[in-house]
């Protein structure tokens, strides 16, 4: 019998191959979800008609541009080429000009603003002789605006984002569309996240929605064409409640000291008397305080806002819980926060993160797991926007740590762990056979290889593994077999069907709530787009006669199993929040109320050791050979780095009594985290458990400051990384390949498409958790690296006078690393880094400005006080959307959809949906569920040569890390 392939870790992350106890499996590789493959965004979406009135020595041109974001145009200048000798003669509507055969026309001041969905016309006579063809390009402020197979474009006007009725009230919706290319719009359906709601066919587009049923909805319009193009708005998240209902807004509001602040009321369904309404504060901060206390609703101004204003005194802070009551209906609740006068950024922070925690925009699930992102169209690493990955619930955890330092409230930061608890970290049930692991013989051998058409990977029993060490004392220190950490992925919704529910193995598409799923399993070439999505608990319900365990690993027979794959930098994220939470609430005097959260991720750290071990438990250093590399005893098989991933898995089967797991061999800088490291190896409260814990994370964190420094490029950049196990089979590397340790150099550890070294982000990111630890300890070997690091990065930034932004977005390397030598640290003037284009990313951005402004807070650095702020205070003027923060992003990777999956020629399954696996899949059509997303149409079209489609996404990371540079900077800096 054989075990078969474990999950592939988190975001952006690929699985080679591993295996497990006389069984096999198939290792995780684990990359950070939105990196690479995130395009930089336009400044500008457009399109632009053109059409003449022509009398054969001269004609008249209408040209209507159409603003195709969803914000508005403030300003527009139009530009574009005639391919003959046409001469302006006068224009109206703008002023135009011409050079040569070049034309500009700029926008007049009384119409210079051009709404989202909305368009402009201006005109103008030329003279010409000979040929008058038609201009075939046109510009708007210097962005390319495609004329040809434009879909319409719809934007939402009605309702408001956060807006409340009561079941059976009808809810109003309006709806603004444009068509392009001389077409006209055909109709615009209204829809409830995938229920269509109604549709008008006559401006305006209105539609009286009744019959929502009580709960969160997404609404929003789609618009058609009378060419047979669509394209829906941007969503708008409302509740309907069940009964009558009073209406807070905002639900978080900020009052600087001595000020005043106001949040409207008024009620969900019209009354049929007149209706009082008290408010009083009925929790926290007494310095705030709220008047009228009662407010008077008629049937005539029910549905009109009453305002109530919140005074600050001059002493206080923390927040404070506003009630409204009313007989007869559902109270409202305001939470407001008292700031001190020049908390700007606080008050941002708190703005950002009522919006993420509003149920009504979308990012969370209704168990209050958060999604990867608000839309469910996203490829990256998670394949569906509505899965999620531990990398998320860490971002959720480390905001409601923010959330507790601003506000004083701890709960939401205890609830975030309890929620990643009860959904995120296996249980028993779903890890029933841990107990039969042998820690003599952890795992058994499967080569990676470099394609997924090499794969099946065929198990070698012959390959000896090392022990694991320390299998025994986590046991001892928790009383139990079982892994706590997290596993890397999870379908929320149930998309997939296969239904791996907490405690249940492939319960189905009936099954309701999150779902355990894997993609990456095939070798360091296998993208996001050549993976096969399978359930983690395999009972060969679904895909072939083996499940889908023959499609990774070689063998005489299959057994039903379980297995996981943790993403190591996602929980030591968790590790590092709390240590921030207990670090603020002890400065708040409210250490207790935390204590029990932080100990938690104290017992996190100690399983997160499992990242610090050789995949097969090999000796760490010169491992060449499968055969030849000996088997590890102790800690021998450590390189005490964060690597990709750890897995491990069993039988489903209670009675077969095995169970294996594996490390991994290969590190990648940017998913190393001194700051954890740090803290659970010399921060008393998260100390682990275990006799040895402590003592590895201290030699981690000597480790990872090694690591860094030995892959810092002569400009100051990090690179790639380094593994123990050259190919993933411990082959031979190329004469003169750096060490590290003994560890070879691997400029692209992991994954090959996209390489996984060229996103800036992971610079960011792994900056970061540097620049806290030293802003913390004033660790020397940190700041050395960070002098250098920062000064490459603000060479390379760019702050435009009003206030855009552009930071590196793609890198490209030359060259390799001296080999490490810890007493004399080379130079590394071989090895170069490069930056290949740039960008306004949003989520990258916030990370960088939290690295300098952790950088700045200890060092005094001014410039990079400068840009942390210049980079906060531009994306919050120019990027800021009725969601949250985001930037406009062409996905011409989305030409992908078609890719082929490779499939053995003899192998054919089924997906839960129906969808047939077999040798001629493709990414497409085993994931027959996108032809039902409302933002098809946009792939739809691009597939069939139209332009690449546009999508301004809002992941939960990236807005998470936007409001917790903001609480940084004003922490740090303000």
């Amino acid at each position: 019998m054989s075990a078969h392939p474990p999950p592939g870790p988190h975001v952006r992350r690929r699985l080679l191959n591993a295996s497990a106890v006389a069984v096999s499996l198939s290792l995780p590789l684990g990359l950070p979800a939105v990196g690479a493959t995130t395009a930089a965004a336009a400044a500008v979406q457009c399109s632009v008609d053109h059409k003449t009135n022509d009398w054969g020595s001269g004609f008249t041109a209408e040209l209507t541009l159409t603003n195709r974001s969803a914000t508005a145009l403030d300003g527009w200048t139009l530009t574009y080429d005639h391919s003959g000798d046409q001469q302006l003669t006068n224009g109206w509507n703008g002023t135009w000009t011409q050079s040569g055969k070049s034309v500009r026309v700029v926008a007049p001041d009384w119409n210079k603003t051009v709404a989202a969905g909305a368009a402009v016309t201006t005109g103008a006579q030329f003279s010409y002789s000979g040929t008058n063809a038609a201009p075939t390009s046109f510009a708007v402020n210097g962005t390319p605006c495609t004329g040809a197979h434009q879909p319409p474009i719809a934007v939402l006007t009605s309702p408001t984002a956060g807006a409340v009725y009561t079941a059976g009230t009808p809810v109003p919706l309006a709806a603004t569309a444009a068509a392009a290319d001389g077409a006209t719009v055909a109709k615009v359906e209204f829809y409830s996240d995938t229920t269509l709601l109604g549709t008008d066919t006559t401006a305006p587009f209105t539609l009286d929605a009744a019959g929502l049923a009580a709960g969160s909805h997404s609404l929003y319009a789609k618009a058609y064409d009378s060419l047979g193009a669509s394209a829906e708005s941007a969503p708008v998240g409302i509740t309907v409640a069940a009964g009558p209902a009073l209406v807070a807004a905002p639900a978080q509001l900020s009052v600087r000291r001595g000020e005043t602040g106001t949040f409207d009321l008024k009620l969900s369904k019209q009354p049929t008397a007149n209706v009082t309404v008290g408010v009083a504060r009925t929790s926290g901060n007494t310095d705030l305080t709220a008047t009228p206390a009662s407010l008077t609703f008629t049937p005539a101004n029910w549905n009109t806002a009453q305002k109530v204003t919140v005074t600050a005194g001059s002493t206080g802070s923390g927040s404070a819980v506003f009630t409204a009551t009313a007989p007869g209906h559902a109270r409202a609740e305001v939470t407001v926060t008292e700031l001190a006068a020049d908390s700007t950024y606080d008050a941002r922070f708190l703005d950002l993160h009522g919006k993420i925690t509003n149920p009504a925009n979308g990012y969370f699930s209704p168990e209050g797991i958060p999604y990867h992102s608000v839309e469910t169209l996203i490829v990256e690493a998670p394949d569906h926007g509505h899965e999620t990955t531990s990398e998320a619930y860490s971002y959720l955890i480390w905001l409601q740590a923010m959330y507790g330092k601003i506000t004083g409230d701890w709960t939401k930061f205890n609830g975030a762990w309890e929620t990643m608890e009860q959904f995120m970290i296996p249980t028993h049930a779903d890890q029933p056979t841990t107990g039969s692991y042998n820690a003599s013989k952890p795992a058994t051998y499967a080569p990676e290889h470099d394609l997924p058409s090499q794969y099946p990977a065929r198990l070698d029993g012959g390959v000896a593994a090392g022990a694991d060490p320390i299998a025994g004392e986590l046991k001892s220190a928790y009383g139990t077999d079982d892994i706590y950490g997290m596993h890397w992925l999870q379908d929320v919704d149930n998309v997939y069907g296969y239904g791996n529910e907490p405690g249940k193995c492939s319960a189905g598409p009936t099954a309701t709530g999150p779902s355990y799923i894997n993609t990456f399993q095939r070798g360091p070439q296998e993208s996001v787009w050549e993976t096969v999505p399978h359930p983690t608990c395999d009972n060969f319900t679904y895909g072939g006669r083996n499940g889908y365990l023959d499609l990774f690993t070689g063998d005489s027979s299959y057994a039903k199993q379980w297995r996981f794959t943790n993403a190591p930098d996602a929980d030591a994220r968790a590790i590092q929040a709390a240590y921030w939470a207990d670090v603020w609430a002890k400065e708040q005097g409210k250490g207790t109320e935390v204590t029990a959260t932080v100990s938690k991720a104290a017992r996190m750290g100690d399983y997160l050791r499992y990242s610090m071990f050789d995949k097969y438990f090999k000796k760490a250093g010169n491992c060449v050979g499968p055969t030849v590399c000996p088997a590890g005893t102790g800690k021998d098989s450590a390189h005490y780095l964060m690597s990709w991933y750890y897995a491990w898995g069993g039988a489903a089967d209670t009675s077969a009594g095995w169970s294996w797991r594996i490390g991994s061999s290969h590190a990648h800088s940017g998913y190393q985290n001194p700051l954890a490291a740090y803290a659970l190896s010399e921060y008393a409260p998260l100390k682990p458990k275990s006799p040895t814990g402590a003592a590895d994370w201290a030699t981690s964190l000597d480790r990872q400051l090694e690591f860094y420094r030995w892959l810092q490029s002569d400009e100051g950049a990090i690179a790639g990384g380094a593994t123990n196990s050259w190919q993933g089979r411990y082959a031979q590397p190329p004469a003169g390949t750096p060490t590290f340790h003994g560890l070879f150099y691997d400029e692209k550890p992991v994954y090959h498409d996209p390489p996984s070294n060229q996103w800036f982000g992971f610079q960011a990111w792994s900056m970061e958790r540097v620049a806290e630890l030293y802003q913390q300890t004033g660790d020397a070997g940190a700041k050395t690296l960070l002098d250098k690091w920062v000064g490459w990065a603000l060479s390379k930034t760019t702050i435009n006078p009003d206030g855009t932004y552009r930071i590196p977005s793609t890198l490209t390397w030359s060259g390799a690393p001296d080999t490490w030598n810890p007493s004399a640290p080379g130079a590394n003037t071989g090895l170069h880094v490069t930056v290949a284009d740039y960008t306004d990313d949003v989520g990258v951005a916030a990370a960088y400005a939290k690295t300098l402004t952790y950088y700045a807070a200890k060092s005094g650095n001014a410039e990079a006080k400068r840009v942390a702020k210049a980079l906060l205070d531009g994306m919050w003027a120019h990027h800021r959307d009725p969601l949250g923060v985001s930037v406009q992003e062409t996905r011409t990777d989305y030409n992908r959809f078609d890719d082929p999956v490779y499939v053995p020629g003899a192998w054919t399954g089924r997906m839960p949906n129906g969808d047939t696996v077999n040798s001629s899949s493709t990414f497409a059509s085993i994931r027959g569920f996108y032809e039902d997303d409302p933002a098809w149409p946009k792939v739809e079209a691009y597939l069939a040569g139209g332009a690449a489609p546009v999508f301004s996404y809002h992941r939960f990371w990236a807005q998470a890390d936007i409001a917790l540079a903001m609480g940084s900077y004003a922490e740090l800096l303000e």
